[in-house]
């Protein structure tokens, strides 16, 4: 059964969807302050991450995983990476009233690149540090904790996956991306703002923007929900 993690129990749900490689421990400041604005947070470990089973990894038995973890019209989905990629495959299943995807994983992925997150899982607490300079000890520390859990079989999942070509927004749908971001080509920015995505790059932030830029995250998406 898939583990979800909770914070709060506010009358709105939020439903926090990781990345690969992470798991729900990565919402650890994001989760007890949405809850602090009334929320009841649910952050499910995803199949091969955390405390959730280990099993067939493709994006199709992910998704289903998730959406049978998790109640369906929460009032608000944040998806980071892995998880923005899921969230677009589930959105009209999950029906939430309003969609946030951080920097979703919505680039063509190559054999090599889906590799090359394979040979992360062996990365030192120092090659983290590197690849994510502003993170705090805490941030390290969860996601160290993360990669051991994390089973690298789940990158067969995104092995040789084609563009995610996002769907036109049925519901309000943030893009918060990082500066520059590597996750959804330029060319298909002004695409995404034509099918309704409010598309917002922000300043400094590298792939997880709710940790370089905490901040800045929590008041974007404070603002966004109460607009």
């Amino acid at each position: 059964m898939t583990y979800v993690r909770t914070w709060g129990e506010g009358e709105h749900v939020a439903v926090l969807i990781h990345g690969i490689q992470n798991d729900s421990t990565t919402w650890w400041r994001v989760g007890p302050e949405l809850a602090a604005r009334g929320y009841r947070v649910l952050a499910p470990d995803l199949l091969g991450h955390g405390q959730s089973p280990r099993g067939e990894y493709t994006v199709a038995t992910m998704v289903d995983a998730l959406l049978a973890a998790v109640p369906a019209r929460p009032a608000l989905a944040i998806g980071h990476s892995l998880g923005g990629l899921l969230l677009g495959h589930a959105v009209d299943r999950l029906a939430p009233e309003r969609a946030v995807y951080e920097d979703p994983a919505w680039l063509a992925i190559s054999h090599e690149l889906a590799e090359g997150l394979r040979a992360e899982k062996d990365w030192t607490e120092a090659d983290v540090a590197a690849a994510a300079p502003r993170w705090s000890a805490e941030t390290l520390r969860y996601k160290m904790s993360a990669l051991a859990a994390w089973d690298p079989d789940t990158a067969a999942a995104v092995d040789e996956l084609p563009e995610f070509e996002a769907p036109p927004a049925t519901r309000p749908s943030l893009v918060l991306l990082a500066d520059p971001t590597v996750m959804v080509p330029e060319s298909r920015l002004e695409p995404l703002r034509r099918k309704g995505y409010t598309v917002q790059p922000v300043a400094g932030a590298g792939h997880s923007v709710h940790h370089d830029e905490y901040d800045t995250f929590m008041s974007t998406v404070d603002e966004w929900t109460a607009g």
